[in-house]
């Protein structure tokens, strides 16, 4: 089964000093990269998606700004096609299932943020048009949310969807466990 890698909004928003900095992104992205760096060793197809904000009073992401560009760790290379989407889902209205299928890819390791966010709305997607799932929980990253009064720290957040994802849309590893499954 051929396997690729989906980026999933590894933007420079989401970092420090950008309009929507999330928690521990510049961990996820660094673990991201070598998730990155172990497809492009074994030749495997790479997917990178950028969020272009396109609806009235964005306030990231926005066009042709510096922040809606994909981080400097994980920029595309060689080819490597960047879908834009402008739904948390990264299947609705793009061309990345077409991509997906003119490629024979039917296994997708999915790597970005956010965690409670587009992560899993294009894991959902990708599990219900019948692609195998993993989501790699250390190249994911997240931030903190507020509900009925309360602030959900980041890292709650972030496992709660991780364990929601793991039955039945994917299984949910860490970028080591990645790494062992590929070697053997």
């Amino acid at each position: 089964m051929k396997t690729g890698l989906v980026l999933v909004d590894i933007q420079n928003d989401y970092f420090p000093g950008g309009n929507m900095e999330l928690v521990a992104m510049q961990p996820a992205a660094a673990t991201a990269a070598t998730v990155l760096g172990e497809f492009r060793d074994r030749k495997a197809p790479v997917y990178h998606i950028q969020h272009l904000s396109v609806r009235p009073g964005a306030t990231f992401f926005i066009p042709d700004t510096e922040g809606a560009e994909t981080h400097t760790s994980v920029a595309p290379a060689g080819g490597e096609p960047v879908i834009q989407k402008n739904f948390p889902n990264s299947f609705r209205d793009t061309a990345l299932l077409e991509t997906l299928r003119d490629d024979n890819t039917e296994s997708l390791v999915i790597c970005g943020a956010m965690s409670h966010m587009c992560i899993d709305a294009t894991t959902r997607a990708a599990f219900d048009l019948g692609f195998s799932c993993i989501v790699v929980s250390d190249a994911c990253a997240t931030r903190d949310l507020q509900f009925e009064g309360r602030t959900i720290p980041a890292r709650d957040v972030h496992a709660a969807f991780m364990a929601a994802l793991s039955v039945p849309y994917a299984s949910v590893v860490t970028a080591r466990e990645l790494a062992v499954g590929a070697e053997s």
